[in-house]
């Protein structure tokens, strides 16, 4: 019989408590995790639009803590905030809030669908969705508390003092849940479950009650939390006229209080005007009643020894208390503004209450599994900074439509780099070396290694007779336009030259496909090497075992112009053109059968329509892009099609002397990106 997760749950903790410590150990050594910055997003679209970006340049908007969306695994992303870097320092003790809404049922499906122009097809979850969560549901209920252990104990060190964290969660392993939060945060710190009623009814069962709440747990990081009451006067005008049943002199509608203090107060012990105080004294200070007093706020009993009640007006009354029940807030209806027909959207509504009780005005909030972006909407709405990650492409995408839509101040758009160095740390041991990941790889390839005088640290290998080079390339760089060059070199003065050389490559610039084309080399082939390769060589055991499973594919890119720019006065009108997308191999798509076919069928047809959204930098400096133009599938500001993208942006901006480097920027449905640089592009007048 197996243990029960009772008697797993100490080496659950145990376990999370030593990856974080390995993490934590890491934070200043080469193992380090970086965050990249893919992009300055710039949603605003009024005249301030050069404005924002000077102020985003010149650190008057907060270049410390700048707001920030996060593609990747979230254990990773924690790990590089509490790192920081030359850029940005460790958000370390820095974060107000926490809210997370993890998933909640290890029997979750994931999938999504993908509606495109005359077709939906399903989605299954990405590779790297896969590589990072590819445990979390192998042992059930015992997988899902290990995954989350190491994650909440970041989470505890990205806190502020004053910190809180609210996990919102439902039955199927929110006792299990808490049990791990008293563990890491301490019994002591426990300060709520909150009981929200999600639902107003469920479908009938015959053999069980329906199902309408979730569960809020809220922790602190120390005695000293911040929280501001919160009030809630959505009643029935029945119960006011019950409550506010008194009517003064002045015509002021009022209910009469106690001013009697719940806990023994010693220094609130004073007489008042004959009165006695309370046995526990008064609820306000000498100073406060002598003020009520005047202002007409007290009622006296007709005789001494009887008590001194307050006049609370309905005018100004902020409401009943909110408890730890919240049937007041409704979900996402089907006709709601916010709805963005995302499985598992929360209201603004909800987020707004927990942020305004727990953050100060300028607190920073976070979110490590953002779904559809609520935590940083009802943020940006209140004025909050945040910091928000998910592990799923399509989450980050609709999260960073959604905040553009709601024109909120610029934020870095991040990714991390280096999941293919972490995974092989996880199946090749912490201290493997690159060369001994380059010889997996060319071996799956069905590459033979040259001799190690010529191998450059084994990343070199040939296919047997033929004259092919092949080049594995390492996982903790990218594969830029200067690779394909020096592989180009490569092959010529290698062992005598070659006939042609492949390039085998994990990470890539965006612009590697424009690289490609420009070479115009047809004795060089660029093919991605599989994000999932390692995972599945950890379930296979060995190389022997995955040779010839494993499918090296075609990049991605995209074809673009700047068939005009023209002055006029103190502005100029860049015009931006989609011409083409080459989609990556069909065959690299988590994908089945009549989804790949429905795929290329739309490819062949119509591969735009492919896009999920694009945007320009019309100054592109070569480091960091900045979105200063966007359109997205479902945006009807630019035209009425909720399906496509428009394929031409004009683009008004500020003059500027001189050429200018436009850079285009384009994601997919699937989430892959690529990028346009047109360079020297002259203005006409």
């Amino acid at each position: 019989m197996s243990n029960s997760l009772l008697d797993q749950l100490p080496s659950i903790v145990s376990e999370g408590k030593k990856r974080a410590a390995q993490i934590l150990a890491d934070l200043q050594g080469r193992h380090r995790v970086t965050l990249q910055t893919r992009e300055l997003v710039i949603p605003n679209k009024d005249t301030s639009e050069a404005d924002l970006l000077r102020k985003f340049r010149t650190g008057e908007v907060d270049s410390e803590a700048p707001n920030r969306l996060i593609y990747g695994d979230n254990l990773l992303a924690m790990a590089a905030l509490l790192s920081g870097d030359a850029e940005y320092p460790s958000m370390r003790g820095k974060i107000d809030l926490i809210y997370i809404d993890p998933p909640f049922d290890s029997k979750a499906d994931y999938r999504s669908k993908i509606t495109l122009p005359g077709t939906t097809i399903d989605q299954k979850p990405t590779v790297l969705e896969q590589f990072a969560y590819s445990d979390t549901w192998s042992d059930g209920t015992a997988s899902y508390l290990s995954m989350m252990a190491a994650r909440l104990i970041l989470m505890r060190e990205l806190l502020s003092d004053t910190g809180s964290i609210f996990v919102h969660i439902d039955y199927h392993v929110g006792h299990y849940v808490k049990i791990l939060l008293d563990e890491i945060f301490g019994r002591a710190m426990f300060r709520n479950e909150i009981i929200w009623k999600r639902r107003t009814g469920t479908a009938s069962s015959n053999n069980s009650f329906g199902v309408q709440t979730d569960t809020l747990f809220w922790f602190s990081k120390s005695e000293s939390y911040y929280f501001v009451p919160q009030f809630r006067r959505n009643v029935t005008q029945e119960i006011v006229d019950e409550k506010f049943n008194k009517i003064d002199e002045e015509g002021r509608r009022y209910w009469s209080g106690d001013l009697g203090n719940p806990a023994d107060r010693p220094n609130l012990k004073y007489e008042y005007k004959g009165h006695k105080s309370p046995k526990n004294g008064w609820a306000v200070s000498l100073e406060v009643m002598e003020r009520m007093d005047a202002e007409k706020r007290l009622l006296f009993p007709k005789a001494l020894g009887g008590r001194i009640r307050r006049k609370m007006f309905l005018e100004e009354w902020a409401g009943f208390p909110v408890q730890n029940l919240w049937d007041d807030i409704s979900p996402v209806q089907s006709q709601s503004k916010e709805r963005l027909d995302y499985a598992t959207q929360k209201p603004e509504r909800l987020l707004n209450r927990i942020l305004e009780a727990c953050t100060p005005a300028d607190g920073i909030v976070a979110d490590f599994f953002v779904g559809s972006g609520t935590t940083a909407a009802a943020a940006e709405k209140l004025g909050r900074r945040w910091i928000v990650s998910d592990l799923g492409k399509p989450s980050t995408m609709v999260t960073r439509k959604r905040l553009i839509d709601q024109d909120a101040t610029p934020f870095l758009y991040q990714a991390i780099g280096d999941y293919q160095v972490e995974q092989a740390r996880s199946v090749l041991g912490r201290k493997f070396r690159v060369g001994e990941l380059a010889q997996v790889v060319l071996q799956l390839f069905g590459a033979v290694p040259l001799p190690p005088e010529v191998s450059q640290g084994g990343a070199l290998g040939r296919i047997v007779d033929e004259k092919t080079l092949v080049i594995a390339t390492s996982p903790n760089s990218l594969v830029t336009g200067a690779t394909l060059r020096r592989a180009q070199g490569a092959r010529i003065s290698t062992m005598g030259g070659f006939d042609r050389v492949i390039v085998l490559g994990w990470n890539f610039a965006d612009s590697i496909g424009h690289d490609i084309e420009a070479f115009n080399d047809d004795r060089l082939e660029v093919l991605v090497i599989p994000p999932d390769l390692l995972d599945r060589l950890k379930k296979k055991g060995s190389v022997q075992k995955l040779a010839g499973e494993v499918r090296f594919s075609s990049l991605q890119y995209l074809r673009a112009s700047v068939p005009s720019r023209e002055i006029h006065g103190e502005s100029e009108t860049i015009i931006v053109e989609l011409e083409n997308y080459i989609l990556l191999s069909p065959d690299a798509l988590n994908l089945d059968d009549v989804s790949r076919a429905k795929l290329l069928e739309l490819v062949n047809v119509e591969p735009l329509a492919l896009l999920e959204y694009w945007a320009v930098d019309p100054d592109y400096d070569g480091e960091v892009f900045r979105s200063v133009w966007q359109d997205f599938r479902g945006n009807t500001d630019n035209d009425a099609d909720e399906l496509r993208v428009v394929t031409r942006a004009s683009i008004e901006v500020p003059v500027r002397p001189g050429r200018r480097t436009v850079c285009i920027r384009a994601v997919d449905v699937f989430g892959y990106e690529s990028e346009v640089v047109v360079r020297d592009v002259e203005a006409q007048k």
